[in-house]
């Protein structure tokens, strides 16, 4: 299910003179899910398609800086900052809905002078999961749903963030979860979002109220991990672009505001058989066929040593903590919300499983590569998982890292991710994430100030 299928080359030239494009936002995903790239004059990108960007601009932390002294990063990475060709993905063609002029935008993919994939690249990595599935005649089907926070403007970082004012005047301040007059405050920004999504052939599908005051969620049609990770993408751009037009911030940070819920990005997740169809976690009786138990017991083996990708900032693990809307272990239940792995009520067809651990800041790429990668080694060596759990999770032992910097020795440790993503995508990233932890370690906190400065 990819934002455009099957377009070639052609078609998009086609779809591009019908729009009468005049721009072409030509971007790349990095590790962070930033867009990078280049803005091209319409005719510039009809004559030369392979442009070139330094490899390294997939190798930088959020603040911008490259771990150079990290040694498995420098094997990873050409001392010589030597150039990547990028070349288009037409089937991700769509216009920028936001754009004065006609300008569209599509996303690249990256490789080196050898025609081989950047392999640390997002979308290569997750190419690389999906090829292993491919293999062995499985087709996995995922559908993201995405929490995020609506906030009033903030110029100033050292002030907390406040809920945006609605069209009643007023601020929310109550937790308000799954009002629809609540949602109905921030009318004139939905119905932008509506169209904007409707206009890039998103596939958005309903739009709830969560928990949080000014915390929203939007879900997806479930479809091919690779087009709902490119769509998820453009999503995020699209909503925070959308977010400032109407004087408000739009934030996928995991826990933005001290005293709300943290967002998360759920992943519904299951997997047919490539040439019929049906769904191989269930068996044809109906009853949950082997390799369902065992995907959810991989989610369970590997899911502490993937924590580094799925929660990536520090930022991240203050979502994973008790009775806060966030699992805090890797139990598993029967359309249970507590714990880290629910199964929703469903029939046959539908079984499936959700990863409720990832968090809304993860770069959608690498989160369903790696939720995926989990699934597939628990199937692969039929790990059996624990026993299901009928009651709350919340009250039972913390079993997924709790820093930052234990999730990264965690992925450096595990072999076994490190050969279904990749070494050179595990060392590239696994330094990107140090160095962003020794980075937020120079900051001395408000909290500290307050407590420690006179007191010790």
């Amino acid at each position: 299910m990819a934002i455009r299928d099957n377009f070639s080359y052609t078609d998009m030239e086609e779809w591009l003179n019908a729009k009468r494009v005049t721009e072409i936002e030509c971007l790349v995903p990095d590790l962070t899910g930033v867009a990078r790239g280049k803005i091209l004059p319409r005719v510039k990108f009809t004559e030369d398609r392979g442009m070139r960007i330094p490899e390294v601009v997939l190798g930088m932390t959020v603040t911008g800086n490259t771990p150079e002294r990290d040694e498995s990063y420098n094997r990873a990475i050409s001392a010589t900052d030597r150039d990547m060709i990028l070349k288009a993905d037409p089937t991700t063609i769509t216009m920028v809905p936001w754009a004065v002029d006609p300008t569209a935008q599509v996303i690249h993919d990256c490789y080196l002078s050898d025609g081989s994939l950047v392999d640390y690249a997002p979308r290569s990595v997750l190419r690389r999961v999906l090829r292993l599935y491919a293999e062995r005649g499985w087709k996995p089907v995922v559908a993201p749903e995405l929490e995020f926070y609506l906030t009033a403007k903030n110029i100033d970082p050292n002030l907390p963030l406040s809920s945006p004012v609605g069209r009643s005047g007023r601020a929310e301040t109550s937790r308000q979860v799954y009002s629809i007059d609540a949602v109905n405050e921030f009318d004139p920004l939905f119905e932008d979002i509506y169209d904007y999504c409707e206009m890039m052939n998103l596939d958005v599908d309903t739009l709830i109220h969560e928990i949080g005051a000014g915390q929203m969620e939007i879900n997806f049609l479930h479809g091919d991990p690779l087009g709902l990770a490119d769509k998820v993408f453009y999503f995020k751009r699209t909503l925070r672009e959308a977010a400032l037009k109407h004087e408000m911030y739009a934030t996928f940070m995991a826990k933005p505001m001290a005293d709300e819920p943290g967002s998360a990005m759920h992943v519904h997740q299951s997997v047919v058989d490539a040439k019929s169809g049906r769904n191989i976690f269930s068996n044809p009786d109906g009853t949950a066929a082997p390799a369902f138990r065992h995907y959810i017991g991989g989610l369970q083996r590997y899911m502490p040593s993937a924590m580094a990708i799925i929660a990536p900032y520090v930022n991240s693990y203050r979502r994973i903590v008790r009775h806060s809307a966030a699992p805090i272990n890797l139990q598993w239940g029967m359309d249970n919300r507590t714990v880290g792995f629910r199964v929703p009520v469903s029939g046959a067809q539908d079984r499936r499983v959700e990863n409720r651990v990832i968090g809304a800041d993860a770069n959608p790429y690498l989160a369903l590569a790696v939720t995926l990668a989990c699934g597939y080694l628990g199937m692969l060596d039929a790990v059996e998982p624990s026993a299901m759990v009928e009651d709350s999770a919340y009250d039972m032992p913390v079993e997924l890292p709790q820093g930052l910097s234990e999730a990264i020795t965690l992925l450096r440790r595990e072999e076994r991710l490190r050969d279904v993503l990749g070494g050179r995508f595990i060392d590239v990233y696994s330094a990107v994430k140090d160095l962003e932890h020794q980075e937020f370690m120079r900051v001395i906190s408000p909290w500290e100030r307050e407590h420690l400065l006179l007191h010790v």
